[in-house]
């Protein structure tokens, strides 16, 4: 998959493309249907599917200090549109003067002079254009124009997940901010995922006999809630099931919130400076603060027990 930032990157000769446009933060079940659709209808005309998007996310241009917690970084992103059969990924820096662009003038220089349109795929509720002031029925009146088709996807995906909202990435983010994994897993169709370095941290856990690599997150990631979760460390390409924490350490009067996972049975790794991704897979149990190490050590050996359990065999 070919990945471009900005318009200049674009190559030359460039032939017509099926184009669908959107933060697409988390690729959830949602943005899975319409890149999917935009997929098949290029594979249908035997030209490349591109996914367009936005780094940094719009909202923080337009309202600064608004930056929601993001589902997945822009790197990760790439690798899970690529999974689902794009050709290539345009990511189109948001500045004041961009987001200041007309609905028109962001067609004719994005979609027809660069991509050379031929489809664009969008689900029902998709705005653009200064103000977001353009929306499909715009959308379908410029492409009629400009030699481009508009097809409408309906999105709309539901499941126990917030009691059946429709998915939607504030909606994983709700669910990942009170530790529902299992409802933000089920909108993501996969466990949430946050990655980063790790880094030196108080080395409590290797005293305590269970080191725990403590992961400098990405900024503006989408952190669970404060707690103990099961799911998996991922370093260097090895994925290992993993007990891990989130929180203060208010045993140890911690004030720092940290993420940390140790690697189940697993001695002698050496992880710092490495980019890692931890999964999350379910939620064990609150953040607490214990009166001895001998009742904290006691409850972290229950812990390990059940994340080995859940993460077994899946």
């Amino acid at each position: 998959m070919q990945r471009w930032r900005g318009l200049e990157e674009i190559p030359g000769d460039w032939g017509r493309s099926v184009v669908t446009i959107g933060s697409f933060d988390g690729v959830h079940r949602g943005h899975q249907l319409i890149i999917g659709r935009a997929v098949e209808r290029a594979r249908e005309l035997g030209i490349p599917a591109v996914v367009v998007t936005f780094d940094p996310h719009p909202r923080e241009v337009i309202r600064p200090g608004s930056h929601p917690p993001l589902l997945a970084p822009h790197p990760r992103r790439a690798e899970l549109i690529a999974e689902l059969g794009v050709d290539a990924v345009l990511v189109l820096p948001f500045t004041t003067e961009f987001s200041q662009e007309s609905p028109e003038a962001f067609v004719r220089q994005v979609l027809v002079d660069a991509l050379h349109t031929r489809v664009v795929i969008e689900g029902p509720n998709f705005r653009f254009g200064h103000r977001a002031a353009g929306d499909v029925a715009l959308l379908g009146e410029l492409g009629r124009a400009d030699d481009f088709e508009v097809e409408v996807v309906d999105l709309r995906v539901c499941g126990t997940a917030g009691d059946g909202e429709p998915f939607s990435s504030s909606l994983t983010r709700r669910l990942v901010e009170t530790g529902d994994m299992a409802g933000a897993n089920e909108v993501l169709g996969r466990p949430h995922r946050v990655e980063g370095v790790v880094v030196r941290g108080a080395q409590r856990g290797r005293e305590l006999g269970y080191p725990t690599a403590n992961v400098e997150t990405v900024p503006h990631s989408a952190i669970p809630a404060d707690g103990v979760y099961a799911g998996w460390l991922t370093a260097d390409g090895e994925r290992m099931p993993a007990a891990i924490s989130v929180g203060t350490n208010p045993t140890f009067d911690g004030t720092a919130r940290t993420v940390e996972a140790y690697a189940i049975d697993r001695v002698g790794l050496d992880l710092y400076g490495m980019h890692v991704a931890v999964d999350f897979l379910a939620y064990l149990r609150g953040m607490e603060k214990f009166d001895s190490i001998d009742a904290l050590l006691d409850r972290m050996a229950d812990d390990v027990k059940r994340a080995r359990e859940l993460t077994d065999g899946v």
